[in-house]
């Protein structure tokens, strides 16, 4: 793709812009679709997939490892303790605290859910060489730079 030198920056801001929400939107749908058969939401796979890779967590550590729930994610923790796969558990160290983890229900539907999400990632990134890959991310961080969403995103996948 060569650069048009006759378009406005402008135009290729917005341009820019909409190609930023139209890869989340259908990466949003081809994300429903997978989750679908295994009855889960992006927000409810997004915690199971949080709760398999650092448990147990306070719902404030949660909190801060979560990209797709902002705020308080008490909700979307009681909708998947109501459905047996997530539990809560007395901090040993502090009374107050509760500690959120997988119950075996869970953990069997993380395992579902990661191939399911393997899966999806690898076809979504099937168009990109390795170094692609890392160009972009590294794009994408840069545009996120100084944010909330950047330091969730350092949170969660340190280096």
């Amino acid at each position: 793709m060569t650069a048009d030198r006759s378009r406005s920056p402008r135009a290729a801001h917005d341009e820019l812009r909409y190609l930023l929400l139209a890869a989340q939107r259908e990466g949003s749908r081809r994300l429903g679709e997978a989750l679908r058969p295994l009855g889960l939401t992006p927000a409810q796979a997004e915690v199971l997939e949080v709760l398999a890779d650092h448990q147990p967590v306070t719902l404030a550590a949660l909190g801060r490892l979560l990209v797709c729930e902002q705020g308080s994610p008490s909700r979307l923790v009681e909708s998947l303790v109501q459905r047996d796969l997530v539990s809560r558990v007395p901090h040993e160290q502090d009374k107050r605290a509760v500690l959120l983890e997988l119950t075996p229900a869970g953990q069997s539907l993380a395992a579902q859910l990661g191939e399911t999400i393997g899966r999806l990632t690898s076809a979504m990134a099937e168009p990109l060489s390795a170094a692609g890959i890392t160009t972009l991310s590294g794009l994408l961080y840069s545009l996120l730079e100084g944010t909330d969403a950047e330091q969730t995103l350092r949170n969660r996948f340190p280096r």
